[in-house]
């Protein structure tokens, strides 16, 4: 087996790499400051073209939606290579909701031989545009089989935090993260007004690592700089990161990987998007879209999960619909069979 990464979110990938002790084979660093979604297509393609020809892979996997995920595919499918698609059946069916990464999870279907569902209902998905049944393989999400091994190895002092904020333990701590470019203008207005607002509360500690994109660091820095109660910091660490996933009281997110992440972790989720690709979590009652429009909205909806214990309760118990743990045992197993036929 050959790991191959684009890097193309460095700060996160080599956090990861290191928690799980991987070590690429192919390390092609290729992301350059403000480059386009064009340059970055044409980039991926070209450099993973000489990597194919030297492994001759018998599959290459692919995991999600970004630009790596569909470019991957497309250069693989050019090399005549089965390609295997991890999180594949996520759909908003609106290509601005999320841009570009619902049209990157079409294409990559499309693209692949091997389509390895986290759910039922993305399984689904794939059934509906004609994929084959034996090509679908329900697996669970690998990024819960990443969080509860994590979680785990905190809880039992294996791996330790470097978290390190001076956090009220009477108060309830609300986590935000907000990113995507979809949010960018009004709608990130909207979400920081809202978290004012909520900063107000004497009961409530909001930590916000705000991403180093200016369209998100203006507006925050304008609402939110200054005011008591929010920690506004960098980007943490994963495993920072989880560690004060699991100290929150509630999570306000724009983020598809944590609105998976956060029913191990036993947290009711605010995702701050009109439309989501992970409708499961909101039919178990975990995640409810507030959308980014309404200050009114997001406001209304944190304070019944702050002020109400038994609905709190309700939606803090849900089991995690996106995964066990085993996911990829499952992937690995799907995979053997697949070469066995």
């Amino acid at each position: 087996m050959s790991v191959c990464v684009t890097a193309q979110h460095r700060h996160l990938l080599d956090q990861v790499l290191d928690v799980f002790h991987i070590v690429p084979d192919f390390d092609l660093d290729l992301m350059t400051p403000g480059q386009s979604l064009t340059a970055t297509s044409a980039r991926i393609l070209a450099a993973l073209d000489p990597v194919l020809c030297e492994t001759k892979p018998d599959l290459v996997l692919v995991q999600g939606d970004t630009m790596t995920t569909l470019y991957g595919a497309l250069a693989a499918f050019q090399a005549r290579v089965p390609v295997g698609h991890v999180e594949a059946g996520l759909r908003t069916y609106n290509f601005d909701h999320p841009f570009p990464e619902e049209m990157n999870r079409v294409l990559t279907t499309r693209l692949a031989t091997l389509h390895f569902a986290a759910t039922e209902g993305a399984a689904q998905v794939l059934r509906n545009e004609n994929i084959p049944e034996d090509r679908i393989t329900v697996t669970g999400n690998t990024g819960i089989d990443a969080a509860l091994y994590v979680r785990d190895a905190l809880a039992g002092d294996r791996i330790i935090s470097k978290l390190s904020l001076p956090l009220d333990p009477d108060k309830k701590l609300i986590l935000v993260t907000a990113h995507r470019r979809e949010s960018f203008g009004a709608g990130f207005e909207e979400i920081c007004a809202a978290i004012a607002e909520l900063a107000g509360r004497d009961d409530v500690e909001i930590v916000f690592p705000v991403h180093p994109n200016p369209h998100v660091q203006d507006p925050v820095n304008r609402w939110l700089r200054g005011r008591r109660s929010i920690h506004l910091i960098e980007p943490l660490a994963y495993i920072e990161f989880l560690d004060l996933m699991r100290r929150a009281y509630l999570i306000l997110t724009d983020s598809g990987g944590i609105q998976e992440e956060a029913p191990s972790f036993g947290k009711p989720v605010l995702v701050l998007r009109d439309r989501t690709e992970r409708p499961e979590a909101v039919d178990a009652g975990t995640a409810e879209l507030t959308g980014n429009s309404d200050r009114r909205r997001i406001v209304a909806a944190a304070a019944r999960l702050l002020d109400d214990a038994a609905e709190y309760q309700r939606r803090s118990a849900v089991h995690n619909p996106y995964g066990d743990g085993a996911a990829s045992a499952r992937i690995c197993s799907a995979i053997l069979s697949f070469f066995k036929q």
